[in-house]
């Protein structure tokens, strides 16, 4: 039995929990934001405005993954496409990117909506997967997406180098052969790259993906909305 889950840190409720601490937060968004905007190197700027609001390690890892330049918004909201625009097509997800944002969202750790409008948690796979209580549904909530889309295919892409990676590549084959459902799962030693280079539509919140991706779709920000998911969610804007 997996008593694993993707959860809160020890500490995060005193972090993200008070409304003084969000209040604080979303200035500090706000700041890095206009920082951006002017050309200041992303690292710079979040330990700037970290030390001007006396942040802890995993504030500035919100901020940071929540902030982002104007020309940044254009750009990702000119190439971002709705569900009517995905009927009888392919979409390439960021697997692991999807995954454990869906499982910490599930495991009802913070999840945090950056001013681009995706959806960032802190969890991370740090060279190892470890699948969680929570997989299944994730997968399963991507799968409610697939036929709601009317998707011609769906390619799920992993880092290769992860450990594990070749374990849920198989659990998701598994459950498309069980389910007849048509999907591919591919690995990929850049998977960044290779969704940049090659997917026509993406699903992925890692910010330099929607950057040099051609077209994306806000696949968290749909499950939420349809699935009326219950989310320990802070909005950064």
């Amino acid at each position: 039995m997996n008593n694993r889950n993707r959860g809160k840190n020890t500490g995060d409720d005193i972090l993200f929990g008070p409304d003084k601490q969000i209040d604080k937060l979303r200035l500090a968004v706000q700041d890095i934001h206009y920082l951006l905007s002017r050309g200041y190197a992303e690292r710079a700027s979040s330990e700037l405005v970290g030390n001007r609001y006396k942040l802890k390690t995993r504030q500035i890892q919100a901020i940071r993954a929540a902030s982002a330049s104007e020309i940044q918004i254009e750009i990702r909201k000119s190439k971002q496409i709705e569900i009517s625009d995905l009927k009888d097509r392919t979409i390439y997800l960021d697997g692991f990117n999807i995954l454990i944002l869906l499982e910490s969202l599930l495991s009802e750790a913070y999840i945090f909506q950056g001013i681009d409008g995706c959806y960032r948690d802190l969890s991370g796979v740090h060279g190892t997967y470890k699948r969680v209580n929570q997989t299944q549904r994730s997968i399963e909530l991507v799968s409610q997406f697939f036929q709601e889309a009317n998707l011609q295919k769906l390619i799920w892409i992993f880092d290769k180098p992860v450990s594990n990676s070749g374990r849920i590549k198989q659990i998701i084959l598994e459950f498309a052969v069980e389910t007849q459902l048509n999907w591919e799962v591919e690995l990929e030693f850049n998977p960044d790259k290779f969704l940049a280079e090659n997917a026509e539509i993406t699903a992925s919140s890692d910010a330099w993906i929607l950057d040099y991706c051609t077209k994306w779709f806000n696949l968290i920000d749909y499950l939420i909305q349809q699935e009326k998911l219950s989310v320990n969610l802070i909005r950064m804007a």
